[in-house]
C-alpha cells in the first residue's frame, strides 16, 4: 500500500524576478534587472521550483533553505519553505512559514511557478486567493497522510471519507481510502477502492508519498499496484494472519464505536485461531461488555498463557495499552473484573431479606414457574473499567 498525494493548485512554489511599482509608480523611477542578473535568493528560489517540478522535493527543500540563509525575511522563500513542509505532511510548520510569508506580502509579480495560473500574478494574489475546494481536499489528503503514517488510521479514514463529499472522484483520496481500510484489516474494503482508482486511468504522477519508488509515477498504476499485492496477500495467507486481520478490523471497530461489527470480528477471529492471546483477550473484552464477568475472567486468564501473550500489541482501543505485552493487557483487565466481582459479593451479603433472583439484564425472575436457561447472548449495558480490544501489528 501506498500514501499518496499530488496536489493540484495549492500556495506552489514560486520564484519572483522584478518588483511591482506602488500605487504612485509614476513618481518613482524604477531600475529592472536584467533576467540574466538574478540575484541568488532568486536563482535558488527558481532552482527549487525547477526541482518540484521534476519530483525531486529533498533538492527543492536544499535550495529553499539555501536562500533562506541569504534572505531570511523574503516571502517567497518563506512560501516555498511551507510549501515543502506541506508536502511532507507537516501542517503546523507550513503553516508558520505561510504566515510569515503572508506578513512579508507585496506586489511583487511571480515570473516563474509550478502551475501557469500564477505566473504573472502579484504574490499577494497566491497567497491570499488560492482557498478554493481543491486545495482543501488536498491538504486534508496531506493530513491523512501524516495520520496513517502515525497509526492513526481510523482518524484519517474519518477524514477521508470526510473529504470524498467535496470530490467523489478524486483518485488520490480514493486511493488513500484504501490505505486507511488496508491498515484498520478491512482488505475486502480496501481492495475495492484501489480497483477503482486503477480503473480511473487518471495519469497524474504522485508527489508525496512515503513510497520513493511510488513518486512520480501515475496514481492509478501505483492503485493497481497496490490492488495486485492486496489480492496476492489475501490468497496466500494463513489462518493465524486471518485471525489477525478480524482482530485488527474489530478494533477499528470499536474505535468508530460500531459495537455489533466489532463482536463479529472477534467472535470470527476466536473461532479461526482459538489459541491466539490476542483473540483471547478479545473475546474477553466481548464477554465483560456483554456483562458476564466470570466469562470475562475466564478467557482473560487464558490469554496470559496463551500463545503469543508476549507480544506487543501495535492497535488497542486504548493508547495506554499500545506497546504492552498482550498478557500485560489481558492481566489488568482480569484484574479489574476480579474487583468488580469481588464487589458485587459484598453487596449482595449486605442485603437483607429474601434472595431475589435476576436475569443478567437486571430483571426479576418470576420464581412461580420453572427456571429456564438464560440466553447465551441476553446481556447488560454496563462495561467494567476500561478493557482494551488490542490487536498485533497487521
Amino acid at each position: 500500500m501506498n500514501f499518496i498525494w499530488k496536489p493540484a493548485c495549492s500556495r506552489l512554489a514560486i520564484a519572483v524576478i522584478v518588483a511591482a511599482s506602488s500605487a504612485h509608480a509614476r513618481d518613482l523611477k524604477i531600475t529592472l534587472p536584467r533576467r540574466s542578473e538574478l540575484t541568488p535568493v532568486q536563482r535558488l528560489n527558481r532552482d527549487g521550483v525547477e526541482a518540484i517540478r521534476k519530483h525531486r522535493l529533498d533538492k527543492a527543500e536544499s535550495f529553499f533553505y539555501s536562500a533562506y540563509l541569504y534572505d531570511p525575511g523574503d516571502p517567497f522563500t518563506l512560501n516555498n519553505l511551507g510549501y515543502v513542509a506541506e508536502l511532507e505532511g507537516q501542517a503546523e510548520r507550513a503553516q508558520k512559514f505561510y504566515l510569515l510569508a503572508s506578513q512579508q506580502a507585496s506586489n511583487a509579480v511571480i515570473d516563474l511557478a509550478n502551475t501557469s495560473r500564477l505566473r504573472g500574478k502579484p504574490m499577494r494574489y497566491a497567497l491570499n486567493n488560492l482557498q478554493d475546494g481543491s486545495m482543501r481536499v488536498n491538504r486534508a489528503n496531506v493530513e491523512a497522510i501524516s495520520l496513517l503514517s502515525k497509526q492513526r488510521a481510523p482518524e484519517a479514514e474519518t477524514l477521508l471519507r470526510e473529504t470524498l463529499k467535496a470530490d467523489p472522484g478524486n483518485p488520490f483520496t480514493l486511493n488513500n481510502l484504501g490505505v486507511a481500510l488496508e491498515s484498520e484489516g478491512d482488505l475486502d474494503a480496501a481492495l475495492r477502492y484501489y480497483s477503482q482508482v486503477a480503473r480511473i486511468g487518471s495519469q497524474e504522477p504522485v508527489i508525496v508519498t512515503l513510497s520513493p519508488s511510488a513518486r512520480g509515477r501515475p496514481v492509478s498504476e501505483v492503485a493497481a499496484d497496490s490492488a495486485k499485492h492486496l489480492r496476492e496477500r489475501m490468497r496466500s495467507e494463513s489462518i493465524q494472519a486471518q485471525a489477525a486481520q478480524l482482530n485488527l478490523r474489530g478494533v477499528s471497530a470499536v474505535n468508530r464505536n460500531h459495537w455489533a461489527d466489532a463482536e463479529r470480528d472477534f467472535r470470527q477471529a476466536y473461532a479461526l485461531d482459538a489459541n491466539s492471546a490476542f483473540s483471547l483477550n478479545n473475546i474477553g473484552y466481548v464477554s465483560e461488555k456483554d456483562g458476564d464477568l466470570e466469562t470475562a475472567q475466564f478467557f482473560y486468564e487464558k490469554a496470559q498463557r496463551a500463545g503469543g501473550a508476549g507480544t506487543s500489541v501495535h492497535i488497542a482501543t486504548r493508547r495506554s495499552a499500545e506497546g504492552l505485552k498482550v498478557s500485560e493487557v489481558a492481566n489488568e483487565s482480569q484484574q479489574k473484573v476480579g474487583q468488580r466481582l469481588t464487589e458485587d459479593v459484598e453487596v449482595k451479603r449486605k442485603q437483607s431479606g429474601p434472595i431475589k433472583l435476576k436475569r443478567r439484564d437486571n430483571q426479576p425472575i418470576d420464581q412461580s414457574e420453572e427456571l429456564s436457561p438464560l440466553p447465551t447472548n441476553q446481556a447488560a449495558p454496563a462495561s467494567v473499567g476500561a478493557p482494551a480490544p488490542v490487536s498485533p501489528h497487521p
